[in-house]
């Protein structure tokens, strides 16, 4: 029996750094994604977040297509539509006119969180506790919107019907797995913050999936942190800018992305937090060879089909050359 590649992947929320412009971020998003289409990533994600003023992946869809643009054999897609915010109409709709313009570049993850705080939420859609309620129904929807057979309906999204667009499923929690297994789709879970139910969720994927006519057998993408350096040091300085960033989400201080500082024992103290230590239990921080440890250890635990990694870093230089150890990583592991 030959051992299964691990395919390895981007996912980016186009953080803002203290000092640059939407514009620069947006520049550097691009060029992130084409040094992972040169170092072999399979594709490159960016999640939907709202309210949040260093997160400029907000417009998913617009960004979706300025980095396919930009870019020529990567797949590039939502990790994910956030799909209680958005009626699942305009979203077949965005993502057919994608999957039209790049053809079998494109991918449609779907999760039910509204990505920013409940006052957003309402602000985005009155009804979102209710689409949420509804969100199998909302996916089910979006597969009719891209099917040939919807071509005869009263309600159509003409320019979805046949394109190919994969969809997968998002979760953080159990009710996703159930959801992927019993649709036979593909399971990406976020388990680089929501560390608790990795396990459970994984499990439960697999022993329940039903194939389907996309899916023959159970596939997992798991999120983790990867911050690479040459050195450990150099890897546990930029992890500050992380830490930094993570105190921001329990104190409710969301700032840009920091500089990166000397490591020192008060940070430390923050990381053996027991909240900071659960959310970071993913995180994969050092020198290729320590990574290379880590992600090994978690590949034979979990025995995923594919990682996706989360990147916090401030500067675009040494984001840049975390993602091409990591690569670097993956095929040696492969």
């Amino acid at each position: 029996m030959t051992k299964k590649s691990i395919a390895y992947s981007i996912l980016d929320l186009a953080l803002v750094s203290e000092g640059l412009t939407l514009k620069q971020t947006f520049n550097n998003t691009l060029k992130l994604a084409q040094h992972a289409e040169n170092s072999g990533f399979t594709r490159y994600w960016l999640a939907e977040h709202h309210n949040a003023a260093n997160i400029g992946s907000s417009a998913t869809s617009v960004l979706i297509g300025y980095v396919a643009e930009g870019t020529n054999t990567l797949r590039v897609g939502s990790g994910g539509i956030m799909l209680p915010n958005h009626s699942p109409l305009i979203i077949a709709e965005q993502f057919g006119t994608l999957g039209a313009l790049y053809p079998n570049r494109i991918d449609l993850g779907l999760g039910r969180a509204p990505g920013t705080d409940p006052e957003t939420a309402k602000a985005i859609r009155s009804d979102f506790m209710q689409a949420a309620q509804s969100f199998p129904e909302e996916v089910e929807k979006i597969q009719t919107y891209f099917s040939i057979e919807n071509e005869d309906a009263k309600v159509r999204a003409t320019v979805a019907e046949g394109v190919d667009v994969p969809i997968f499923i998002l979760g953080s929690s159990t009710d996703s797995a159930h959801l992927a297994a019993k649709k036979g789709l593909p399971y990406a879970f976020a388990s680089h913050f929501a560390t608790t139910h990795l396990w459970d969720a994984i499990n439960i994927y697999r022993e329940k999936f039903q194939p389907s006519e996309t899916l023959e057998q159970p596939y997992i993408i798991a999120g983790v942190n990867i911050i690479v350096a040459d050195t450990d040091e150099e890897a546990e300085r930029l992890a500050t800018s992380l830490i930094r960033m993570i105190v921001g989400i329990f104190t409710g201080r969301r700032a840009n992305v920091q500089p990166p500082t000397a490591m020192t024992e008060d940070l430390r103290d923050i990381m053996r937090n027991p909240q900071v230590h659960q959310m970071l239990k993913y995180s994969f921080i050092g020198s290729k060879a320590t990574v290379k440890a880590q992600v090994k250890e978690f590949l034979e635990q979990s025995k995923v089909d594919e990682l996706i990694a989360a990147t916090h870093i401030f500067d675009i230089n040494d984001k840049i050359r975390s993602s091409e150890l990591f690569a670097e990583i993956m095929q040696e592991l492969n």
